[in-house]
């Protein structure tokens, strides 16, 4: 089988990124906001939970965690998890 020629290369950017390359303003007040947003005590919560629940049962190969309706979190297969869109990125079938 054909090695891929563009693994491990940059293929693209985003059109928010291509945005905040160009316009450093925008880029420094983005930063700033997120840098607030961050560090509000509900995130630093919510990234604790998230750590928690990854040095409880680490992701088995080609898997993440995936959040449920009812908040909580499983283990779910990365394509799977990651391709889920529609109304809040949350499946019906979730």
């Amino acid at each position: 089988m054909a090695r891929n020629r563009n693994a491990g290369k940059s293929t693209g950017k985003s059109k928010s990124a291509k945005y905040y390359a160009d316009n450093p303003k925008a880029r420094k007040k983005k930063q700033e906001y997120d840098k607030k947003y961050h560090s509000t005590p509900e995130r630093r919560k919510y990234r604790a939970k998230l750590n928690k629940a990854n040095k409880e049962k680490p992701n088995k190969k080609g898997e993440d965690k995936s959040h449920n309706k009812d908040g909580s979190l499983s283990d779910e297969k990365r394509g799977k998890n990651r391709a889920r869109q529609g109304s809040g990125g949350r499946s019906k079938r979730k």
